[in-house]
């Protein structure tokens, strides 16, 4: 696997060293992800301000967002944008799911392990097309909207519905934002954007990689 062309080994050892340090000390904290301090949200604002917060400061879901971005500039075309829609509305389906007390077992887990599916598929270029990615997207929605929905368990409707979409458009902007981004960064050195994927993927899989460790502990 030839992750590692363009960037000095002894630079790469040092970083990847303290990205894992920093995930470690950051990963008990994060692993409750819960913008209200444990409280269920009252208002619209609550909500709102909670859904948008739930992908970012989860270390797990934000992991799975990063690879997305890389998984959907493969793409090509209107596809890049339209692909991971399919992710954005499964995770309103899981929350769903979750609120309507089916249960799937061992969701951290899974959300874990979509993670480093996801960025296996980075490391190893192995790029499906765009009908596979959004199944992919699909069922790896479904398991982060069903962790999504824990946070918002026994809600009122108003801020029930701002939560959902607080997440499912700050999700949607990450992605898209960030897809936008390698682009631009592709336009000015291909090198770059090719370390950037490398990094990127690489954290993300040392991520799942911990949160299954800390799924099982």
């Amino acid at each position: 696997m030839k992750l590692v062309n363009n960037i000095p080994n002894n630079s790469l050892n040092k970083v990847l060293a303290l990205t894992t340090s920093a995930l470690l000390l950051s990963a008990s904290p994060a692993y409750a992800h819960h913008a209200m301090d444990g409280a269920t949200p009252q208002t619209f604002a609550q909500g709102f301000l909670s859904g948008l917060a739930h992908p970012v400061i989860g270390l797990d879901h934000l992991a799975f967002l990063v690879v997305a971005i890389l998984l959907a500039c493969s793409l090509k075309g209107s596809m890049r944008y339209i692909a991971p829609l399919a992710f954005v509305a499964a995770t309103v389906g899981g929350a769903v799911i979750h609120l309507g007390s089916v249960n799937i077992p061992m969701s951290e887990t899974l959300v874990a392990l979509t993670v480093i599916m996801a960025s296996m598929l980075v490391l190893t270029r192995k790029y499906p097309g765009a009908f596979v990615l959004s199944i992919v997207f699909a069922v790896s929605g479904i398991f982060h909207g069903y962790a999504y929905g824990e946070s918002i368990v026994g809600a009122e409707t108003t801020p029930l519905l701002a939560y959902l979409v607080g997440y499912a458009g700050i999700q949607y902007a990450l992605i898209i934002g960030g897809v936008i981004g390698m682009e631009k960064l592709a336009s000015h050195s291909e090198k770059a954007r090719n370390i950037a994927v490398r990094f990127s993927s690489v954290v993300a899989f040392l991520t799942g990689g911990l949160f299954v460790a800390l799924s099982l502990a």
